[in-house]
């Protein structure tokens, strides 16, 4: 079933460019005396994205996405494009007439056989036995040449966007130092967050503590020793939320022993109840697995604070050459993935060429999965 089912979608992919064909020839007339306009090019960019969909291939793995900004990637994008769409137009107009053939031959075929089988004459001929067996011989031909005529159009029009769209060695790199740009600026933006982060929790949180420490202290020096185990217990308490600060800077644990302890450490740590997996034959590089601890302290911390969950699943996984996480929450939903703590994740995975996806649909459940490069 699997072979008629490929088979049933090129049939039905190169029909469906027969018809885009004329549209699109249509539409590089009317662009002819505004090439240079952005909308141009996007529309180019989107018809030819649809182009390469139908042929069974992904547009942003070759590299076309939709121009933005007016840069000279842009123009890059929307010249390939159009390229593309003039170059496809004849190759769309060879497979209508493919297509055409093939059913004016199952027609003819149809009618031939109705004809003879209700004794009847098909244009002034008899059904004889070297008729038939020419007419089967003449039809097996003509319908492996269709078919053949099927594949190869399908087939040329996949190697002719690949060929066409692909970017060149220098748009990659440009692209490629886009990308390297934005994410430094990223991790840059993500760097002083978090450095105004700590300096919050150092000022609004221990800070007090140790001035309400020192008051204790000289109000016990003047005559109030009961006031030592008040203050025996603030400082206590000033110890370890100086702990849990420097734990979020960097936990200790990470290094020595690696990313399920420290994992596990984030679940003891929660006011809401998680289930941690972790299951790793050999540690990733230490910047995946800081990024990967980040992640999952971050997520977990706000599914506590935000969703009002009643359970949290973390599951760390390699996945090919690649380190995936994913963390879950049964709770209400509803996550900006623009807000501060999430777009700072975001900028952290994006830092190491991984990729951050966040699913949290009102009413929830919520879920980040994230993807990182171990190569």
């Amino acid at each position: 079933m699997r072979p008629v089912a490929e088979g049933a979608r090129v049939v039905g992919a190169v029909v469906l460019g027969a018809v885009t064909a004329p549209l699109e020839a249509v539409f590089l007339l009317l662009a002819l005396p505004f090439l240079g306009n952005p909308n141009v090019s996007g529309a180019a960019v989107r018809l030819a994205a649809l182009e390469v969909r139908r042929a069974g291939l992904d547009p942003a793995a070759l590299g076309l996405t939709t121009p933005t900004g007016g840069g000279s990637g842009s123009g890059q994008a929307g010249g390939r494009a159009l390229r593309f769409l003039t170059l496809r137009v004849p190759v769309g107009v060879l497979g209508g007439l493919v297509v055409t053939l093939f059913v004016y031959g199952a027609r003819t075929g149809f009618m031939a056989a109705w004809a003879w089988l209700a004794g009847e004459r098909f244009d002034g001929m008899e059904p004889t036995p070297l008729l038939l067996l020419y007419g089967v011989l003449a039809g097996i031909v003509l319908l492996f040449i269709d078919l053949s005529g099927l594949i190869g159009v399908y087939a040329v029009e996949r190697r002719l966007a690949r060929a066409v769209l692909t970017p060149g060695r220098t748009e990659a790199l440009e692209r490629r130092i886009a990308e390297l740009s934005e994410s430094r600026a990223g991790v840059v933006a993500a760097v002083d967050s978090e450095r105004r982060r700590i300096e919050r929790d150092l000022h609004d949180g221990l800070q007090q503590r140790l001035v309400a420490l020192s008051m204790l202290i000289g109000r016990s020096r003047r005559s109030r020793p009961e006031l030592l185990d008040q203050a025996h217990e603030e400082a206590q308490r000033a110890l370890a939320e100086l702990r849990e600060v420097a734990w979020r800077v960097y936990p200790s644990g990470l290094d020595s022993l690696g990313l399920g302890e420290a994992l596990a450490g984030v679940a003891e740590r929660s006011g809401v109840p998680v289930k941690v997996a972790c299951d790793l034959a050999e540690r990733p590089p230490m910047a995946v697995e800081t990024a990967a601890y980040f992640v999952v302290c971050e997520a977990v911390t706000n599914a506590a604070k935000h969703s009002g969950a009643a359970l949290i699943t973390v599951d760390v996984h390699r996945r090919g050459t690649s380190l995936l996480v994913r963390v879950g929450d049964d709770g209400t939903g509803g996550a900006d993935p623009g807000g501060s703590g999430l777009s700072g994740l975001a900028r952290r995975v994006a830092a190491l060429d991984g990729t951050f996806e966040v699913t949290s649909p009102p009413g929830g459940p919520t879920t980040i999965v994230v993807e990182l490069p171990c190569g």
